[in-house]
């Protein structure tokens, strides 16, 4: 995909640059500044494209719409809207690459406005005089040249700030810079205003490189002796409109005759039809989601697990939400503009409103969150009752949105690798077919999860032996295969004695040997397709990726869904 895209992009910039470079509209333009016009305005052409599409991967509702509507996205449509955040990441990296290129090219048109300054036709001229060689004055002179030096700073922050070291190390850096985005697109509007090339309107009436009589012979002509030969009493005063053109001018093809003067005029911005309509539905979705998310949800218990994990369970008028989606929380008193995402672990039925997510303390906002909710408690778990929702802080719940796991209960078989906290999206699906599974295509589900503490396999040890149960009462065990792995060994012990004892069974130390896993689930359905969900390390999804990617001889075929909390 990356590679089809800076394909499209490197064929636009191509495409525009021939464009400037032969084109006749351009013809005194590129003679002032040669090539840099012509990678300027090639680069700002492939700029507009991908600040336009930049915006339409963070339309959340948009593509939750659209994942959700088996009308409008069939299963491949859906799949490709998984690759939303890889496409707006690809749309970045093409921005700041272009955007070197953009100023680079104006840092040379400045010098050659300077250098080659036009005294026949003074409209083209951005410099005063010739030889004004101090770039960094002329620049600020224009609008262009301040907004173009503002946002290359917004853009080097926004970039630094995304980062692999920097999200992982301080989140609200990433968060914070990312929302300059509103000023970079601001400045860009204005960015293109200034009107500073400027092509010819009037190629009819003045063919580039014409002759024009009514101009004195040092202006004009390029071939002295000729027109003394021609014109034996010519002066310097104007050519007689009256008398008649000498043949050999209009036959002859360097000598053109132009019947007025060229006439020039801005390019009209071309980048507002680019970003406004992706903007515009933008802010509207922005508005959307505010009013939506403006009423704050009751919360119902809050429960602390092991290994630092908090639940939440909550209520909320209306709320709908499908397995696999992620909401985004916000809570004015730990922070009055941040807001994070989590996946629903919990989503509410026909029975029950209430949903809830699974959040790992290990950074500033939930640090602050869980002392708030926990009411600063050194009990390891505890369930604060309805009677004492005064004393809880507000929450807003922004949501749902969609992402990739929502497709592992259309798939015959399904095959659900977790990491760690990883389990959070299947956590939700587990409890969608504890509430019953016969409704779903779903047939067959092959889960694994990897922990490095054995405690964390508590979060959801519960549910695991509740789905279990069910399942050999309704005489259908093959219907979930359990894998749990341990990737540390020290200090290791049963879950919780007898009353997990079908997850101590299915209990193993060390690491899944996956090649011989996916061998094993292919030898067991043959010729069918195998959707592969993982939320994860990237090591791990990097493995599961290759792997299905891989053929087999047992003509199955495995489909790759991922996502990735790095």
């Amino acid at each position: 995909f990356q590679f089809f895209w800076l394909s499209l992009n490197v064929w636009l910039f191509g495409k525009t640059f021939l464009l400037y470079n032969q084109g006749l509209q351009y013809y005194y333009l590129h003679q002032m500044l040669g090539l840099g016009l012509c990678v300027s305005r090639a680069s700002a052409s492939v700029l507009n494209l991908n600040c336009c599409l930049v915006l339409l991967p963070m339309c959340r509702v948009l593509l939750a719409f659209l994942r959700g509507s088996q009308k409008v996205a069939s299963k491949k449509t859906r799949r490709l809207l998984d690759k939303s955040k890889t496409f707006h990441v690809t749309c970045g990296v093409t921005i700041c690459i272009f955007s070197v290129l953009h100023v680079a090219a104006h840092l040379v048109n400045a010098l050659n406005f300077s250098e080659n300054y036009n005294e026949e036709f003074v409209t083209l001229n951005a410099a005063n005089y010739r030889g004004e060689v101090s770039q960094l004055y002329l620049m600020s002179l224009l609008v262009p040249g301040l907004t173009g030096v503002i946002m290359v700073l917004v853009l080097f922050l926004m970039c630094t700030a995304s980062t692999y070291a920097i999200r992982v190390s301080n989140y609200d850096i990433f968060w914070y810079t990312h929302n300059l985005f509103f000023v970079f697109y601001m400045l860009l509007m204005l960015h293109v205003s200034g009107g500073v090339l400027k092509y010819q309107t009037n190629l009819e009436e003045h063919p580039p490189g014409c002759f024009n009589p009514n101009k004195t012979l040092q202006e004009n002509l390029t071939v002295p002796k000729a027109f003394e030969e021609l014109f034996p009493d010519y002066t310097t005063e104007p050519f007689p409109e009256d008398l008649p053109v000498p043949e050999p001018f209009v036959q002859n093809s360097f000598m053109r005759v132009c019947s007025e003067e060229p006439k020039f005029q801005s390019h009209f911005p071309e980048t507002w039809f680019w970003i406004s309509g992706p903007l515009c539905l933008y802010c509207v979705e922005r508005l959307y989601r505010c009013i939506r998310s403006n009423k704050p949800v009751t919360i119902t218990s809050v429960i602390s697990h092991p290994s630092n994990v908090l639940e939440v369970r909550m209520m909320k008028d209306d709320f709908e939400a499908r397995p696999g989606q992620y909401v985004i929380l916000h809570c004015p008193r730990v922070s009055a503009l941040e807001s994070h995402p989590f996946t629903l672990t919990m989503c509410p039925t026909d029975t029950k409103a209430t949903f809830g997510v699974h959040l790992k303390v290990v950074g500033d906002w939930t640090e602050r969150f869980r002392d708030l909710l926990l009411l600063h408690s050194n009990q390891d778990t505890e369930i604060l009752p309805i009677f004492q929702q005064r004393r809880y802080p507000k929450l807003y719940v922004d949501g749902p949105f969609g992402s990739p796991f929502e497709e592992s209960l259309n798939y015959e078989v399904s095959l659900c690798v977790a990491g760690g906290i990883g389990v959070t999206p299947f956590a939700s699906i587990l409890n969608t077919l504890l509430d019953g599974w016969k409704c779903y295509k779903l047939r067959r589900l092959y889960f694994i999860w990897v922990c490095r503490d054995i405690e964390s396999f508590r979060w959801f040890a519960d549910l695991l032996c509740m789905l279990h149960n069910k399942l050999w009462q309704e005489n259908r065990p093959d219907y979930i295969n359990i894998q749990l792995y341990l990737s540390q060994t020290d200090g290791i012990q049963k879950i919780i004695g007898e009353k997990y004892q079908a997850l101590n069974s299915r209990l193993l130390i060390g690491r899944p040997r996956w090649k011989l896993l996916f061998d094993d689930i292919a030898k067991c359905n043959r010729r069918k397709t195998i959707g592969v969900f993982c939320c994860g390390p990237n090591k791990i999804s990097k493995i599961l990726h290759k792997l299905s990617n891989s053929s087999n001889s047992y003509g199955t075929r495995f489909e790759y869904n991922k996502e990735s909390f790095s």
